[in-house]
């Protein structure tokens, strides 16, 4: 998996680059072939705000933004969102998956 760190008007620490980076590792393996994971550091004034992004074909776009007064909160919530719509998208497909087998059985 690809992961694009972009940082704009913003001076990030290599620390926080890592951890970043591990944690968009560890919220792909939620979602199966994760191909590329996106990762934007912006900041205004004293606002700090992130946005992580997973794509994976065949699947939607996976997005979570937060803001706060340091990146690391704003990491931590920004990933959480992610993590709330991985998981959502999990069990939808878990329900499609038994409506198709329903369906099966109906035809039988």
């Amino acid at each position: 998996m690809e992961i694009v760190i972009h940082s704009h008007h913003a001076t990030v620490s290599e620390h926080m680059r890592k951890r970043a980076v591990r944690a968009v590792e560890r919220a792909a393996e939620r979602i199966p072939r994760a191909v590329e994971g996106i990762i934007r550091f912006e900041e205004d004034g004293a606002l700090k705000r992130v946005t992580v992004t997973l794509r994976a074909p065949r699947h939607r776009d996976v997005m979570g933004r937060a803001e706060g007064k340091f990146f690391g909160p704003a990491l931590s919530a920004a990933l959480a969102r992610v993590l709330a719509q991985t998981s959502r998208e999990k069990r939808e497909a878990g329900r499609a998956t038994a409506r198709r087998a329903a369906r099966a059985r109906e035809r039988a």
